[in-house]
């Protein structure tokens, strides 16, 4: 690693330690002796996403957790839930191993992990995901909701 400081080609590690985004490593440098610290994240290759209009763009977890947020505002969710359910989706995109995912995959995946979390948001998601235009489509979406087994 270099130095940030002298720009010396080495260092060594003098601590390292888990962080909720990676491993948080404390470096010496060999040249300078000063101090400072790094942060390293596996780097994971999501897949592209493809939109309905044909449109393809790189997967944004930011999109997803904005979602859930705007569904679980004023519920009884807390935002660890939230951010759990969105390593869940990660999760099951990289199992799945392909370069480019539908966005209605990503929809689907949203939806069941709503499913989870709270009834109401699940069907304010639902409601905009599928672009509702009337009373009755609701309806029609929360009854095929309430008539799904309980999980």
């Amino acid at each position: 690693m270099r130095c940030p400081f002298c720009r010396h080609p080495e260092s060594r590690v003098v601590d390292s330690r888990d962080a909720n985004d990676g491993v948080r490593r404390r470096r010496e440098c060999v040249s300078c002796g000063r101090r400072f610290s790094t942060v390293e994240r596996a780097e994971l290759h999501l897949p592209l996403v493809l939109k309905k209009n044909g449109r393809r763009e790189p997967y944004d977890r930011e999109k997803v957790v904005r979602g859930f947020v705007l569904a679980c505002n004023k519920r009884p969710v807390t935002e660890a839930q939230i951010e759990a359910a969105a390593d869940r989706i990660e999760a099951a995109l990289l199992e799945a191993g392909e370069r480019e995912v539908p966005s209605a995959t990503i929809g689907h995946l949203a939806v069941e992990a709503l499913r989870d979390l709270d009834a109401v948001a699940l069907l304010r998601f639902a409601s905009v995901y599928n672009d509702l235009q009337s009373a009755s489509a609701f309806l029609d979406l929360a009854r095929s909701l309430t008539e799904e087994e309980p999980r």
